[in-house]
């Protein structure tokens, strides 16, 4: 095996697993709930956790491979992922539970960041292998939330919940001990000193941001609220001004100015808040007010991140000549639509009804994801692919959480009355706002427009 083919099938596995352990929890939640005796704040918490582990992490950790080596940081990734796994299967309550989970977002992490940068590294910008490879990647990420629910709803009915931490943790094992024989290293060619004090305000800052979204859906009123939501702002401001003024950043502020890279951040963080958020909740919506069961809601799913699969791996067919801007814009105006196909359920309908509107938004899904995948990559300067992914992957799981946050606030709400038919009103009710999040991002990003350079009239 070539070692660009060995990249990029590591690369493509490192995705997918982090994606599948990501998922667990969306099959496995009533019989870990049972086990462990979680009520439901704690059942919000395992659900949310691992996402405030990618968030702290993400851009660190792709900074970190850049510099470090991205073979080495993934490998590490995978370890910490493996241990942490360990430490879920043996949880004997909800709290190490969601510490597990937290440390699992940390390993994935740098599998997520590092892969795009291993990519970046094999597969140069703006060449042909670069739109395969970038087409791999982001059909990994559909299948790795494909296939994450089937088959931890299949080690949950063999084993029990646990069977599926013991399995992520083989797993990256084996991830590891494969990535450190078969791929090269790579890394900046003119590596930066470590960012320590960047590194720490913005895991802090993240944290506490991130913290703050999952207890503020019981509730924002609360003090213990507002100060996490207040030092997030605060430590994430105090970050911005720190990399102003650093010789050497961890995220130089200058990209900010760079339109293809405000296009890339745009686009993942409308991703996170519009149709990531609202798949995330789906579930949620078919069990407790379609009456239906967590394998359905996976089929379901299966619908959107399947068919996301199929267009991410035929995006590299598109013409070269449509732009990332272009195929983020138009992609995420299609997931608004598919979106919008969700709107008007009712809690007689069968869970059928949605398929039409999954398959819409995936199909978009998947284009979006490739171009994500790409434009994260070819929008920073040459050697540092990593934390281009890991700044993008940032946003999607910033977003992600804002959308939740939102979808599960409005659709819960005690002037509903609770009952399947005051979810369902929810769900209808609070839909339209993440649609607006798809649609103003597509407007965002189409907004992007590259610089025209002026060239210089000479007179002879």
């Amino acid at each position: 095996m070539s070692s660009p083919r060995a990249t990029l099938v590591i690369a493509g596995t490192a995705t997918f697993l982090a994606l599948v352990v990501f998922t667990t929890p969306l099959a496995t939640l009533p019989s870990t709930a049972t086990a462990l005796g979680a009520g439901p704040e704690a059942q919000a918490w395992i659900l949310s956790s691992m996402s405030i582990g990618l968030g702290v992490a993400l851009l660190s950790v792709g900074a970190l491979g850049d510099d470090l080596g991205r073979r080495r940081v993934l490998v590490l990734g995978a370890a910490v992922l493996a241990a942490s796994s360990v430490l879920g299967a043996l949880a004997p309550n909800a709290l190490v539970l969601v510490i597990a989970r937290i440390l699992q977002g940390l390993g994935a992490a740098a599998l997520v960041a590092c892969s795009q940068g291993l990519l970046g590294h094999a597969f140069p910008a703006g060449t042909p292998a670069a739109r395969t490879a970038s087409s791999v990647w982001g059909a990994s990420l559909g299948a790795g939330i494909a296939a994450g629910p089937f088959l931890a709803a299949g080690l949950d009915r063999v084993v029990g919940w646990t069977g599926a931490y013991w399995t992520a943790a083989v797993a990256a094992v084996v991830l590891a001990v494969i990535t450190h024989r078969a791929v090269p290293e790579s890394r900046a060619d003119t590596p930066r000193p470590i960012d320590l004090p960047g590194v720490l305000v913005l895991a802090a800052g993240l944290a506490a941001l991130l913290a703050g979204l999952v207890e503020g859906r019981s509730g924002f009123a609360r003090p213990g609220v507002l100060a996490l939501l207040a030092a997030g702002v605060l430590l994430l401001a105090l970050f911005v001004v720190l990399e102003r003024r650093r010789a050497a950043p961890m995220l130089d502020m200058a990209l900010f100015a760079s339109p293809a890279f405000v296009a890339a951040t745009v686009g993942a963080l409308a991703t996170g808040m519009g149709i990531i958020a609202s798949t995330s909740f789906l579930p949620t919506v078919v069990e407790r007010g379609l009456g239906s069961t967590a394998m359905v809601g996976a089929l379901l799913l299966l619908a959107w991140s399947g068919t996301s699969v199929v267009t991410a791996l035929l995006a590299r067919r598109l013409p070269a000549a449509w732009s990332g801007r272009l195929l983020l814009a138009g992609g995420l105006l299609v997931v608004a639509c598919g979106q919008l196909l969700l709107l008007g359920l009712a809690p007689d309908d069968a869970p059928l009804s949605l398929v039409p509107g999954l398959v819409v938004a995936g199909a978009a899904s998947g284009i979006v994801n490739s171009a994500l995948g790409r434009e994260a990559v070819a929008s920073v300067p040459p050697g540092r692919g990593a934390m281009g992914g890991g700044a993008n992957n940032t946003a999607r799981y910033v977003g992600s959480a804002i959308g939740t946050t939102v979808i599960a606030v409005v659709a819960t709400r005690p002037s509903l009355g609770g009952g399947a038919a005051g979810l369902v009103a929810g769900w209808n009710d609070a839909l339209p706002v993440l649609i607006g999040f798809s649609l103003a991002g597509a407007a965002a990003v189409a907004t992007c427009r590259p610089r025209r350079v002026r060239t210089p009239v000479t007179t002879g």
